[in-house]
């Protein structure tokens, strides 16, 4: 016999439910919260944003959403693969793009949709290079202030369920908006 409310036990389900319909928002933030407790540059302010856009212009070009989760993880060795060939990192990340653009125009993915990632791609991706070539601080504030626009392009997809999973889109809007904030702080303190 419980000695509870009634509806208690009912209540703690949907608390617990709720939570773990919201996995995508408690990622993001668990892993802004890691990068900025261990340390925020513009370099991995960069890369993540680099990454994030690579990983829309995969689901775009393959016209799977689902590889946009997969990105993650072919961004990230995008990344070290580009390094330990000796190449710069973005280097790496520019011809894999390339490499997906070329694949979306062979197999005639939606060209709205890939044109609007590769745009993206283009203009988040040159933005979190050019703060690199600043001076270290100005370039951490850069690198924020485009992680946190970015976060309007995960909205506008989450919002129309289009590209990626909207899981991934939540996942992203909770990384960059409080690494971006993060990163900004850091550099203006």
């Amino acid at each position: 016999m419980t000695t509870g409310k009634p509806g208690t036990a009912t209540a703690d389900a949907r608390g617990r439910h709720a939570v773990l319909h919201r996995w995508p928002s408690a990622l993001g933030l668990a892993a802004a919260v890691l990068q900025l407790a261990t340390g925020v540059e513009r370099e991995s302010v960069a890369i993540v944003l680099c990454v994030a856009t690579l990983c829309y212009l995969g689901a775009a070009a393959l016209n799977r959403p689902w590889i946009a989760w997969a990105g993650i993880a072919g961004g990230s060795a995008v990344v070290v693969g580009s390094e330990l060939a000796g190449l710069v990192w973005w280097g790496g990340v520019g011809l894999a793009a390339l490499a997906l653009v070329v694949v979306g125009l062979v197999t005639h993915v939606s060209r709205p949709a890939l044109t609007a990632q590769t745009v993206a791609l283009l203009g988040y991706g040159c933005l979190a290079v050019a703060a690199l070539f600043l001076a270290p601080r100005l370039g951490l504030a850069l690198a924020g202030l485009v992680l946190v626009a970015h976060a309007a392009w995960d909205l506008l997809h989450y919002l129309r369920n289009e590209v990626v999973p909207r899981s991934l889109a939540e996942f992203c809007m909770l990384l960059d908006v409080p690494l971006g904030l993060g990163a900004v702080v850091v550099a203006v303190v």
